[in-house]
């Protein structure tokens, strides 16, 4: 799913910035896409965790294989039917069976509701999100960019991130925090966009949250 915004924020980063404009015209047909639901999204993310994408997707198998989920959409009752030893055995750490079942628990007594977020800010989204075990603000930020398509996420800490503004704004050289805020406050409201061209600089095939 393209988002409705992506051509129009394209566009006007491309006429912002010189750097974004070669970008933008390289990679014409390619965008930010949903893949999964949000609950299973985030799951996925907290197995994915300190791993490599191989072994992640070993165990993420696992997982939907002992839940008898399909692999696109992870029910939480499913994963509350399991016992952390059980979520061990599929290859997850004791602390990541714990955050998974937190998360599910989290989203079957309704402590999370997906349906509010349509009329929360990204700063509330972020709020609901860290305050379950395993998920820290870069992987709510993700989550923002990649399952709820918000437009204007900036993730400063990620190392992606900062790589390429240092590559393409700084001449390599390490840019200071303060620096990238100040350098992404000329791309709002488009950050999520004007993020995901630079990533583009360093991987060209967009890797799927």
């Amino acid at each position: 799913m393209r988002p409705d915004y992506w051509d129009t924020a394209a566009r006007e980063l491309a006429r912002r910035d010189r750097v974004l404009r070669r970008l933008i015209a390289r990679f014409p047909e390619i965008a930010l896409t949903r893949r999964y639901d949000a609950f299973t999204t985030l799951a996925r993310a907290i197995t994915g965790q300190q791993i490599s994408t191989k072994a992640a997707e070993t165990v993420w198998g696992r997982v939907v294989a002992a839940t008898g989920c399909k692999a696109h959409r992870l029910r939480p009752d499913a994963v509350l039917a399991l016992e952390v030893s059980r979520l061990r055995e599929c290859g997850l750490s004791v602390r990541k069976g714990e955050y998974v079942r937190d998360l599910a628990s989290r989203f079957a007594d309704g402590r999370i509701r997906p349906r509010r977020w349509h009329a929360m800010d990204d700063e509330a989204v972020i709020i609901e999100l860290v305050a379950v075990k395993g998920i820290g603000r870069w992987t709510a930020e993700m989550f923002l960019m990649f399952s709820l398509l918000r437009p204007d996420v900036f993730p400063v800490d990620d190392i992606g991130l900062q790589r390429a503004a240092e590559k393409l704004y700084n001449q390599g050289e390490r840019m200071p925090l303060p620096d990238l805020r100040a350098l992404g406050e000329q791309w709002r409201p488009w950050r999520s966009v004007a993020t995901w061209y630079l990533w583009r600089s360093l991987e060209p095939e967009p890797i799927q949250y």
